[in-house]
């Protein structure tokens, strides 16, 4: 059985589990403005100032995030032309521990399927946008916020 798509190309339990995370932010966005509107005119210490600069900076975070999700609820993934690997390409990896893992580029982490979140990689992660323009054979190495890491592209799969 094939899952139904939306014109948007997400399919429904991708666009569920999209629809639920925008439901939740701004949820949490409707609470955090209520209490930014209250830190207006309070007077109070450096340590005050602080949170309320906190809660402001967040409240920006989660409205650019809200309008994210609702660009892809509305329009779809962005497409590639960036040079990142098409959402759907399988790419099979080796790492240096000799591990061999076969991952599916995703656009965006909402679209990893449940239980499968080892087995997707997004194409703007730092491995997704280091394997874009390779060819089987080639050994990557990619900067994490933990280190530079390397692998072996051994195969990849563009969708159809």
């Amino acid at each position: 059985m094939s899952e139904h798509k939306e014109s948007t190309g997400l399919a429904d339990e991708v666009r569920d589990r999209i629809a639920a995370e925008l439901d939740r932010l701004r949820q949490r966005r409707d609470r955090l403005e209520l209490e930014v509107e209250n830190d207006r005119g309070m007077v109070g210490d450096h340590g005050d100032a602080a949170d309320a600069i906190q809660r402001a900076d967040e409240l920006a975070a989660l409205d650019e995030r809200i309008n994210e999700l609702d660009r892809v609820l509305r329009a779809g993934p962005v497409s590639n032309g960036d040079g990142t690997l098409p959402e759907g390409t399988e790419v099979t990896v080796r790492f240096p521990d000799g591990s061999v893992v076969t991952m599916l580029v995703i656009s965006i982490v909402e679209q990893t399927p449940v239980g499968r979140e080892a087995e997707t990689l997004t194409a703007g992660s730092p491995l997704g946008l280091a394997l874009a323009g390779h060819k089987p054979g080639d050994t990557i190495t990619y900067s994490t916020p933990q280190g530079e890491n390397q692998v072996e592209l051994l195969d990849v799969k563009l969708p159809n």
